[in-house]
């Protein structure tokens, strides 16, 4: 443990967190690697490698995974590790930036339907753009997606190739929450409830509009939007405990947060906020303001958190409850104790690791599973020793 400086509702105050140290036992591909815990000492798996910017993962039966790679390609990797090739029928995207073929989740009720969701950054005009999509997965030999169907574009000043968003989750009602970036050079339209641009939004599967999101029949607004006043969300998803939807969002330099995200709620960006510009200049008129959302949960500096997910599962019995992100500039997992909508506590893991963690995901079997970020890029098991 180490006592560290750490920003709180606006003070700086001392905070313990716990920071675990490795504890490298091998690093032949395929073999674990052993790493220090609360929860005992962590084996970490390469599952499957030489992905290229691996973004998001969702699971399949029979132990298989679906991945996106930013370049534009979507493969199925067996219970073995293998990859198949890259899937016919992805939309065409834009990789240029942050953008790409991003987030992959599969319906709710994937087994009877076999629908999945993708969100991407479409090219339009003369920049980018937030997309989703549906589709058919037809799985066999040479997996493909039929009957692709955009249901929902991004509206807003266009995106030089930054700042998408791009995280989906689904409620227990079956309707979308997409998180929808503010473009970075566009980012006081993240108050501009006229267009998608700082946002998140609630759409039907087929991308139609549910009838009680909080904006429907106000001329002045999208009626998709769910919340606002957003930066660059990467992580969405719904807390099992009481079905509320939770955010993660990228600051600036420093103030990255976690929301707990209620409907119609203006979060601030970037009226208010925790971090600064790049350049060192001041952004925010101040931390609070009346009306808008303070986070739970804030980095200072930034850790640039990306993906994220509620443990509930049995093979990290002293976790339950725990909540999992990744970290691009941290370059470590990260688990933050929840009581409520309180966190307790944090602790820093796989720091020795070294690699940038792009997706967290509870599996079927109970392990944590991660996507490393680059051009060699991984699906990593991480479960208990001797697992």
């Amino acid at each position: 443990m180490k006592t560290l400086l750490v920003w709180v509702s606006g003070t700086l105050t001392a905070a313990t967190v716990i920071i675990a140290s490795s504890l490298i036992a091998t690093k032949s591909s395929g073999q674990p690697t052993s790493f220090g815990s609360s929860a005992g000492a962590l084996d970490v798996k390469t599952f499957a490698q030489n992905l290229v910017n691996p973004w998001a993962l969702a699971f399949l039966p029979e132990g298989r995974v679906l991945v996106t790679e930013k370049p534009g390609r979507m493969r199925v990797v067996s219970a073995q590790g293998a990859l198949s090739t890259p899937l016919k029928g992805v939309p065409e995207v834009w990789p240029a930036g942050q953008g790409g073929l991003l987030d992959v989740a599969t319906d709710k009720d994937f087994a009877g339907n076999k629908t999945i969701y993708l969100c991407y950054a479409e090219r339009t005009g003369n920049g980018g753009r937030t997309a989703v999509a549906r589709a058919a997965l037809v799985d066999g030999d040479a997996p493909r997606l039929d009957d692709v169907q955009v249901i929902f574009r991004q509206d807003g000043p266009l995106s030089s190739g930054n700042h998408y968003g791009c995280r989906i989750a689904q409620g227990a009602d079956g309707n979308l929450f997409v998180s929808l970036g503010d473009h970075f050079a566009h980012r006081d339209e993240a108050q501009n409830l006229g267009n998608h641009l700082g946002k998140i939004i609630r759409i039907a599967p087929d991308g139609s509009v549910p009838k009680d999101n909080p904006f429907v029949g106000r001329a002045d607004a999208k009626p998709e939007i769910w919340s606002y006043g957003h930066r660059n969300a990467q992580a969405l998803a719904i807390n099992p405990a009481n079905d509320q939807l939770w955010e993660i969002e990228h600051g600036p330099r420093g103030g990255d947060e976690v929301n707990m995200i209620g409907p119609g709620k203006n979060y601030g960006w970037p009226v208010i906020g925790y971090g600064i510009d790049y350049s060192g200049a001041k952004i925010h008129d101040s931390t609070s303001k009346p009306g808008m959302e303070q986070p739970i949960k804030y980095w200072v500096p930034s850790i640039a958190p990306s993906g994220m997910a509620f443990y509930t599962a049995k093979l990290f019995p002293k976790w339950d409850g725990s909540l999992f992100t990744g970290a691009l500039a941290g370059k470590m997992l990260v688990r933050l104790s929840l009581s409520g909508d309180k966190v307790t506590g944090e602790e820093r893991l796989l720091l020795a690791l070294n690699e940038r963690i792009r997706d967290v995901r509870q599996g079927p079997d109970g392990a944590l599973w991660l996507l490393t970020d680059n051009a060699a890029g991984r699906i990593l098991r991480v479960t208990p020793a001797g697992e």
